[in-house]
């Protein structure tokens, strides 16, 4: 199951990074932009100038990473889930104090981050009351461990058993198997717990001297 968790998050990386190169193309290529403008704007056709400048802000906002930190697969994954969030109407606020490197592979990184934010927009967006659509994200490293914090919004309730939240259809619940997995094979832990209306995912990661 974990292997499979990583195969997943190995290809999700392969695509991530894939967006990010055709961003920095797209930014190459500012200079025919530029000029397509200049030919609209000796036109004087103001209002197709407007017009195309909405459409590539739209295609750069849609394939450019927001940067959260120095560590490039972290800021790929929180691009993708803040996007997530916002056309899923939640609010997601991030602090991740994270070093370009990290002595734990990207797809291990990567699982850790995706299932965590995917089962928290997912818990958020379901939330009645517009105010209560949050999710938020800290991250940094502490005396050489790896800390993560994830709160989000949920309604309803969240049976915790083993340390595990149970997943109320089949199927679920493999992501939340996969953190604990990669948290207990790096001797760390992984801590969920749902009170008051706040679900909170605490991971600890030792990262070896």
């Amino acid at each position: 199951m974990l292997a499979a968790q990583l195969h997943g998050a190995h290809s999700e990386l392969v695509s991530l990074r894939r967006m990010q190169e055709a961003a920095a193309a797209y930014r190459h290529d500012m200079r025919h932009h530029i000029a397509v403008m200049q030919s609209m704007a000796a036109e004087g056709n103001l209002e197709k100038i407007k017009n195309y400048l909405k459409v590539t802000q739209s295609d750069i906002d849609a394939i450019t990473p927001i940067r959260f930190c120095e560590n490039e697969t972290v800021n790929l994954i929180m691009s993708t889930f803040h996007s997530k969030a916002k056309q899923a109407g939640v609010e997601l606020t991030a602090d991740t104090k994270l070093p370009d490197s990290i002595p734990i592979s990207d797809t291990e990184l990567c699982s850790l981050l995706s299932n965590g934010l995917e089962n928290a927009v997912s818990a958020a967006s379901a939330c009645s009351g517009a105010e209560r659509r949050t999710v938020s994200v800290k991250a940094m490293i502490h005396k050489n461990n790896l800390l993560i914090l994830m709160e989000n919004a949920y309604e309803g309730e969240v049976v915790i058993t083993n340390g595990l939240p149970q997943a109320s259809h089949e199927g679920h619940g493999y992501g939340t198997r996969s953190i604990a997995a990669i948290a207990d094979a790096h001797g760390g832990q992984a801590v969920f717990s749902a009170s008051q209306g706040v679900f909170a995912l605490k991971i600890m990661l030792p990262l070896g001297s």
